[in-house]
């Protein structure tokens, strides 16, 4: 088998359907399985696997165990030669593993590999290719320069070696997930991808950042950025310092403050669907299903938008590829952009407008007249 995928899932039903539908497209032709683990979610994510799903390997905790552990779990069945651990918030294209493993596959001292991150709204997204978070970056990020903290010398659209990936998206040679020992399970929710990369470059493996590959994550969705968030976000990186380098003031210092000023940071709720001028779905499969929504136009091409005009485009992956609605996502302007997925053979459609803040998801007959 060439590659197994580990999501792992917590009450985010609607946002893993549609990430799996994308990674069943991304993986056809290509060996695989797919491994669902889910951390107790009190939604019918399960149930919806079970239904829609029934090839996944579907893994049901009755507690959630966090982030390390979970995956290490799952990671501990995979029978793939490549391991690549996946938010439940994302969408691959169908040519992501394909060209991610065929990369992987020239090298010899593989670490771990990343990709090129887009939020909901076509956004870059800094995180997917970071430096060594040493105090110096780890107290500029707080105060708002992230300048050394991501790995901004190397270009979006590159393939180069960068120290540190983002654990949403982390594909590796599954030998050396175990020679790691998996993630550090003293890490709950944050800063293990860090710790796994930093443990990667200490082995002398090379990590990769590969440009040439854009994957949309909502992010918001699985960690809204609120006061737990930032609180957990810095006492990781506290675990971090303590085990790799030597502990100091400033950094007990740094969690303290982070913790403080968390509600600071804090970003306005993302624009609800209902409160937008208008709805347009491009090209959808189905009229019928629409006739009777509220504020909705149907539209062929993206030339039939009115300028001036605020949209919420709804991309309907019923008629089109992952890869073309990513890419319109990322090249597609209009003075407010919001976009929404339409899932196949669904009737709701999911989208993020605020990085920083949980999705939204829309179900159709909540806007029938």
């Amino acid at each position: 088998m060439k590659i197994s995928v580990v999501i792992l899932n917590y009450n985010v039903r609607f946002f893993l359907e549609l990430c799996l539908q994308s990674v069943q497209a991304s993986l056809k032709g290509i060996s695989s399985e797919i491994i669902v683990i889910d951390n107790n979610s009190s939604d019918d994510s399960c149930t919806m696997v079970k239904s829609l799903f029934p090839e996944v390997k579907l893994i049901e905790n009755n507690e959630n165990i966090g982030f390390s552990k979970g995956n290490n779990l799952a990671a501990g069945l995979a029978k793939g030669e490549y391991l690549c651990i996946l938010n439940p918030d994302t969408v691959v294209a169908e040519d992501t593993f394909q060209k991610i493993l065929k990369f992987s596959d020239t090298k010899t001292n593989l670490g771990i590999v990343g990709c090129r991150f887009m939020d909901g709204s076509g956004k870059f997204l800094p995180e997917c290719k970071r430096n060594i978070p040493k105090l110096s970056s780890a107290l500029g990020k707080l105060l708002g320069n992230g300048k050394s903290y991501y790995a901004t010398a190397v270009d979006q659209n590159s393939i180069a070696e960068v120290a540190v990936l983002t654990g949403a998206f982390m594909l590796m040679r599954r030998e050396l997930f175990t020679a790691l020992n998996g993630f550090d399970e003293d890490f709950f929710m944050y800063g293990e991808d860090i710790d796994l990369c930093y443990r990667a470059l200490k082995m002398n493996r090379n990590n990769y950042y590969y440009g040439a590959s854009t994957l949309l994550h909502f992010k918001g969705e699985s960690s809204p950025k609120n006061k737990i968030y930032y609180r957990r976000f810095y006492k990781a990186m506290q675990l971090f310092h303590s085990k790799h380098f030597e502990s100091n003031f400033l950094m007990r210092w740094a969690v303290n403050t982070a913790t403080k000023m968390a509600p600071y940071f804090m970003s306005s709720p993302p624009i609800l669907l209902a409160n937008r001028k208008e709805i347009a779905f491009l090209n959808p499969h189905s009229d019928e299903a629409l006739v009777n929504l509220k504020n909705a136009r149907i539209i062929k091409s993206l030339e039939m938008l009115t300028p001036g005009v605020s949209y919420d485009l709804v991309l309907d992956a019923n008629v089109e590829t992952f890869k073309a609605i990513l890419s319109k996502i990322s090249t597609t302007s209009f003075p407010r952009n919001s976009f929404k997925i339409w899932p196949k053979n669904s009737q709701y459609c999911v989208g993020s407008d605020v990085s920083n803040q949980r999705g939204e998801v829309v179900l159709f007959n909540e806007f029938l007249s």
